[in-house]
């Protein structure tokens, strides 16, 4: 049912410390800042020859990504994310098994403007998943 990896994603407490490390010291090509409002972050995306690297910073303390720091205040993976095929025909097998599907079920367009949904760490040896429609 998954495809490939589409991105592993690292909350980081400094943006411009983050994007430093891979762009000038392992050379990797890093996008701009994209402030994302209704996920609580900004991203910038790390490409790599064979996927990406999410970098993650919260928008406001209500975000996610604020609570994952105040835990990890280093910074940390936050998620790995696959992509599928169908998202709602993916989310409907899992569900179906008994997998849990975070929210309300409903896919959000992530910062990929594709369809996203979020898989219970608890149900993925202790692994947030998110999954994008490819």
């Amino acid at each position: 049912m998954i495809g490939r990896l589409n991105h592993v994603a690292i909350a980081v407490p400094d943006l411009a410390a983050a994007v430093a490390v891979y762009r000038d010291g392992l050379g990797a090509a890093v996008s701009a800042p994209v402030g994302q409002p209704e996920h609580g972050v900004t991203t910038v995306f790390v490409e790599l020859p064979n996927t990406k690297i999410e970098l993650l910073l919260p928008l406001g303390q209500d975000s996610p990504i604020a609570k994952f720091l105040e835990r990890n205040p280093a910074g940390g993976v936050h998620h790995v994310c696959y992509e599928v095929e169908d998202i709602l025909a993916a989310r409907d097998r899992l569900a179906g098994a008994g997998y849990r599907v975070l929210g309300d079920g409903t896919p959000k367009i992530g910062a990929h403007g594709k369809p996203v949904l979020f898989l219970h760490p608890k149900d993925f040896c202790g692994t947030l998943v998110e999954l994008e429609e490819a």
